[in-house]
Formats: C-alpha cells, sequence, structure tokens
C-alpha cells in the first residue's frame, strides 16, 4: 500500500477514534451543562474545539481526516479534555505520529513488582532495559554472565558498563566493533527522547568520560536493536556465544526485555557434558 494511501487510512483511524472518543465524555465532567437539546452523547464538536483553544473548523477538518497537522500540545490538551486513559493516550499520539510531550512525566521510575519478577523466571540469562539503558531487573544467569556485574555498580547502566568498566573490554569479544554498534542502537533506541533530561544526563556523562562513544556518537550512526549473536570471553568459562533477543514491553513501552540464548553450539556443547 503507498504511502499516501496508508496516511488516509492514519488519519481517518485518528478521526474516527476523537469522535467516539468524544461521544464518551459527559459534559458536566468538563463543566458544562448538561442542556435539554442534545441530540447525540457526550461533547459536540465546538465544545471540544472551545476547551483544547483550537477553531471548531480545525477540529472538524481533523475529525474528517484531512490532511492537517496537529501539533503535540494541541493532542496532548485533547487527550485531558476527553479524558483518555494511558492506553488510549497513547494510541492517540502513535496515529498522529507524534511523540507525547508528557511521556517522561507519565513513566514511572520503579518496574512494577511483576514486570521485575518475571525476569527470574526465565532460564536464559535475562535482564530489562529502560529508555536510558539503566538495568532495571536481572537474573541470576545474566549475572554469572556478566561476572558480578550490575550488583557491583551502584547505577548499573549498560552504555556506562560498555564504555567505562574495564571489564567490558575483556568480557565482550571484539569489544570496538560491539561497541560501535551500541552506540549506534542507543541513538536509534532513545532519538525522540535525547532532549529530556535523565537521556541527556547519561549522554552527557559519556561525552565526557569515554573519548571512543563521543567519537561515534557525533557520526549520528542509527541502526535497530534487531539482536544477533553475542560473544563473550568469559573469565573461568571461556568463549561463549548466545544469541540476542529484545522485545518491547506493552505495559511499559519505555522498557525492554533483553534475552540471551545459548546458540547452536553452545547448546550442543551443553548437551554432550
Amino acid at each position: 500500500m503507498g504511502g499516501e494511501a496508508s496516511d488516509s487510512i492514519r488519519r481517518k483511524a485518528l478521526g474516527d477514534f476523537l469522535r467516539s472518543a468524544r461521544a464518551r465524555v459527559q459534559p458536566e465532567s468538563v463543566g458544562l451543562p448538561a442542556g435539554q437539546r442534545r441530540r447525540t452523547p457526550g461533547l459536540r464538536r465546538e465544545e471540544v474545539a472551545q476547551l483544547c483553544g483550537i477553531s471548531t473548523t480545525w477540529y472538524t477538518w481533523i475529525e474528517q481526516g484531512r490532511p492537517v497537522t496537529v501539533s503535540p500540545a494541541v493532542l496532548a490538551r485533547l487527550a485531558g479534555v476527553l479524558r483518555l486513559q494511558r492506553a488510549e493516550r497513547q494510541y492517540l499520539f502513535e496515529l498522529a505520529e507524534c511523540t507525547d510531550p508528557e511521556h517522561e512525566r507519565m513513566q514511572g521510575d520503579a518496574l512494577p513488582p511483576v514486570l521485575a519478577d518475571c525476569v527470574h523466571s526465565i532460564t536464559a540469562a535475562a535482564y530489562i532495559l529502560d529508555r536510558c539503558w539503566n538495568v532495571m531487573s536481572w537474573n541470576q544467569p545474566f549475572l554469572q554472565l556478566f561476572d558480578g556485574w550490575p550488583v557491583r555498580d551502584a547505577r548499573p547502566n549498560l552504555l556506562r558498563y560498555i564504555f567505562l568498566d574495564p571489564a567490558a573490554r575483556s568480557l565482550v569479544v571484539d569489544w570496538e566493533e560491539r561497541a560501535s554498534r551500541v552506540v549506534a542502537e542507543f541513538r536509534a533506541d532513545a532519538g525522540a527522547h535525547t532532549g529530556e533530561d535523565d537521556v541527556r544526563e547519561v549522554i552527557q556523562e559519556l561525552l565526557r568520560e569515554s573519548p571512543l562513544f563521543a567519537h561515534w556518537w557525533t557520526r549520528h550512526t542509527v541502526i535497530d536493536r534487531r539482536g544477533g549473536v553475542r560473544d563473550f570471553q568469559h573469565p573461568r568459562e571461556g568463549r561463549l556465544s548466545y544469541q540476542q533477543i529484545t522485545f518491547r514491553l506493552a505495559t511499559r513501552p519505555d522498557c525492554k526485555l533483553v534475552m540471551l540464548l545459548p546458540a547452536a553450539g553452545e547448546r550442543a556443547k551443553a548437551g554432550s557434558e
């Protein structure tokens, strides 16, 4: 399907969603009188427009799926007026292809316990990263693979480990090549949030402390974190190979679960022991 047709479908979905959400809002819930002559449930278009500080014509065009550009600030006001829940708000911004300006405030610092605990039920090495690549949770196989890190780190962060912890250069096979890819992966991962305080703090620290990170960061290379084979030279177990698989968490889209599954050769070796 062509890009123009796809955009038209997306705009229509956005308009249909706003119309449905508008019909669910009771006028009195936003400080308006219910009135006696309402022939349809919910708010009128002109009422939504007034509450959001935009013209009725402009709002009508949005609901009609016309090719108009809606700013993140207007979308945020619409989300508030229409009383959108978290998932609905996320859906709204995805349809509009915008970043929610309140994304940072809406993300909690701590993982819900059920997400943190699920890592421990995984038999392979597994860990959860937030958008700054802070390691939020990890299991025992991961701890063993990384030879005691991140327990020994007061602020475990995968980027800081790779670039600032000398142990990483020994553990990660082809460290320099992997480190350059990590920078490009992180730029793709955090691109929409590089101006936010927590992400900016990590970047600025690494720019100060690691000339190599600074060199690759300024090259603006971007690649997907697709996974693939990851090789390690463990201080006691020798050369180990893993297949990396990454999942985005539905209930915390700013976080991802990373699993390191023993590569085929490692599985065969384990089976023969």
